[in-house]
């Protein structure tokens, strides 16, 4: 569940800030805690607050806490940024950015009109789709793309179906196999790129059934799910499970079009290309998080939350560089 302020802030058409957050994940909140504690004004700007730890249920790999619920890390992530004063703006999709007048115009759904003088994309990334008939139309009754979210709805089944090779999927099918009574793991190679421990996890658990070089077709069923068409891609078989639902874990897609309406300069995957710095390659429009190039195997919380303290420490520089701010004791 995402976590939203209980009342929305206004913000005035044609507000000034020192600097405009895209995103309200881990990368947007820490630029945010980061560039007010440089006295920027700062506003977030986000669909959500969370981002994509609103899709997971522990955290323990987050130095300092040896296990936290997401959800109150998130919490705490969000107190810190509004207890230096930031404004954060949940529910709002922003459309585009440009120059305008020497600062940058932002606007977004809802009416959010406001100029800036630096801007940071911490956006992230959406969860990719297989885009095989019924997906879409079976979507919310059957198919999921988060099984930590939904596998308590599924507890009491008969099976599922897991599809992906990454550390999601083995993680949601080691998940499920507590609440189902058979998991079908599909994968399109014939080895995992997971975590070997995961693998390992998968591996010890009897009711976890393993199809490898393999990929769903069809998604099937009247209601809700029913069953999944199941090619073999090396002997050519095609297999139908008869199945409650199916979890889609194949990773991510960047908000590639969005970038390029900016004009950004994206990588062969579409994430936003950056310098250590964060720097973009428009002056005052930093990145960070799961929407750059940088580290693109390695997604973490601590990695993006590091990303966005720098996208920040460069924005305020730039602002200084540029005249565009000064500290509070010279004004």
């Amino acid at each position: 569940m995402s976590l939203r302020i209980a009342a929305r802030p206004k913000l005035e058409k044609g507000g000034r800030f020192d600097v405009v957050i895209v995103g309200g994940g881990p990368a947007g909140l820490s630029a945010a805690v980061y560039a007010s504690r440089f006295l920027l004004k700062t506003v977030v700007l986000t669909v959500d607050v969370g981002g994509q730890l609103n899709l997971t249920n522990w955290v323990d790999d987050y130095p300092g806490f040896s296990r936290i619920s997401a959800s109150e890390l998130v919490a705490r992530f969000r107190d810190h940024a509004q207890s230096f004063g930031v404004t954060i703006v949940p529910g709002v999709e922003v459309k585009s950015v440009m120059r305008e007048n020497g600062l940058f115009r932002v606007l977004g759904t809802g009416g959010v009109d406001v100029y800036s003088g630096s801007v940071i994309i911490a956006v992230g990334a959406m969860r990719r789709k297989l885009g095989v008939p019924g997906e879409e139309e079976f979507q919310g009754r059957g198919v999921s793309y988060c099984s930590i979210c939904d596998a308590p709805l599924f507890k009491g089944r008969n099976a599922v179906v897991v599809v992906g090779g990454g550390d999601s999927a083995l993680e949601g099918a080691a998940l499920l196999s507590s609440y189902v009574g058979r998991v079908y793991l599909v994968h399109r190679r014939g080895e995992f790129r997971a975590k070997p421990v995961l693998v390992k996890e998968v591996l010890a658990r009897d009711n976890v059934e393993l199809l490898l070089n393999s990929v769903v077709t069809e998604i099937l069923g009247g209601d809700s799910v029913k069953a999944v068409k199941v090619l073999n891609k090396v002997t050519g078989e095609t297999r139908i499970l008869e199945v409650d639902g199916i979890f889609i874990e194949i990773g991510f897609e960047p908000a590639r079009e969005f970038f390029k309406s900016i004009g950004l300069e994206v990588d062969e995957y579409g994430y936003v290309k950056v310098d250590e710095w964060m720097r973009t390659n428009i002056p005052g429009v930093f990145a960070a998080g799961d929407a750059i190039n940088m580290w693109r195997g390695f997604r973490q919380i601590v990695t993006a939350a590091a990303t966005g303290a720098v996208a920040a420490y460069s924005a305020y520089q730039y602002l200084i560089e540029k005249g565009l701010y000064r500290p509070a004791s010279f004004k």
